[in-house]
């Protein structure tokens, strides 16, 4: 009885241990992944506010215009406190950033987080879809251009895949605009919407789909539908085009590995072979590859925006600084740089999930 009782409190002991041990180890993973967002966020704000800073572009002008009186430029360049060692401009505006004040920009005359709020939703939405566009077109297409190398439809593949990855984007758009909305009228043409259904819907996301779902009105759904079929078949065509590219080459070096033959030696199905084992070591690669895409169409859309004249961040930041709006720059390019580290961040999330080895 002795025994059993010692035997009890050492295993209690050791499982107490245990759930110390895994405790530490999720807090120290927490702790590591905070540090890292830290100085990655310290390091984006560092570089942006000096660039902003470099540049030959006059704060102060840009607000009082070349001819405003001095002593109204002497009193706006001490209220931006100008007259500081940058390093102390950097830290006040950090404090400021920290606050949620990212200042006022020039262009709009509205607080530049306010801008981003309302201009940053349409931009998500297309990247998003088009990112969507390309996963669900590109993986399939990559795969079979690797099983059936040397083939037609592997041919047919890099040269699709050649063509979205190397035709300019502005050129896509407007070629499609003129087919597809002047010549044919299949499609409308610029804008997010037609002027008629603007503010019809309560803006509750921003993502137009979402809040036209929300208000139930689907009229405005399926003309904000309408819209997005030009920009983001240009943007998925270039998400398509690398995806597919990739996920060939890495399929290609799968099939070509032993454990490949194994299973086919053991009789499994070519489609077990295929989906199974020789794609499912490629998932991780491909989680990589998309969330890079997904980033460079969150902050690389800017000529899609602009041909498309769509009100989004891209447009917003390249529109400010034409304007000399650094208040509107530098927010629009933190926010942008932000999203990239979170969708960093979250690829290494799913590696743990879909690699066993990676926990």
């Amino acid at each position: 009885m002795a025994v059993s009782d010692a035997t009890d409190g050492a295993a209690a002991k050791l499982g107490g241990s245990g759930r110390g041990s895994t405790l530490l180890r999720i807090l120290g993973s927490i702790g590591r992944i905070l540090l890292t967002l830290a100085l990655t966020f310290l390091g984006l704000t560092a570089i942006t506010f000096v660039i902003g800073r470099v540049m030959p572009v006059d704060p102060v002008l840009a607000i009082v215009g070349d001819r405003a009186p001095a002593h109204v430029y002497e009193e706006v360049y001490l209220q931006l406190g100008l007259d500081k060692p940058i390093i102390v401009q950097y830290f006040n505006y950090l404090g400021e950033i920290l606050s949620g004040d990212l200042g006022d920009s020039i262009t709009t005359s509205r607080p530049v987080m306010e801008d981003l709020l309302r201009f940053f939703p349409a931009t998500l939405e297309l990247a998003t879809l088009a990112t969507l566009l390309g996963t669900l077109f590109g993986i399939p297409m990559g795969v079979l251009a690797a099983v059936y190398q040397g083939r037609m439809i592997d041919h047919v593949v890099r040269v699709v895949g050649l063509i979205g990855y190397s035709v300019p984007v502005f050129w896509l758009g407007m070629v499609g605009l003129l087919v597809f909305y002047a010549k044919l009228q299949w499609l409308p043409g610029p804008g997010r919407l037609e002027f008629y259904y603007d503010g019809l819907v309560p803006t509750v996301t921003g993502l137009l789909l979402v809040d036209a779902a929300i208000a139930d009105n689907w009229t405005v759904f399926w003309n904000a539908a309408s819209h997005l079929v030009l920009p983001v078949s240009i943007l998925g065509a270039y998400a398509l085009a690398y995806i597919a590219r990739m996920t060939r080459s890495f399929m290609l070096d799968q099939l070509r590995q032993e454990y490949v033959l194994t299973a086919r030696v053991k009789g499994l199905s070519e489609r077990t072979v295929i989906w199974r084992h020789a794609f499912g070591n490629v998932l991780v690669q491909l989680i990589t590859i998309i969330g890079l895409t997904y980033a460079s169409l969150l902050e690389g859309s800017v000529l899609t925006e602009t041909v498309f004249a769509w009100p989004g961040i891209g447009q917003y930041i390249t529109n400010s600084l034409f304007n000399s709006d650094m208040n509107a720059v530098i927010g629009g390019t933190i926010v942008v740089g932000t999203c990239f580290v979170g969708i960093n961040m979250l690829s290494d999330a799913l590696y743990r999930l879909v690699d066993p080895r990676a926990r």
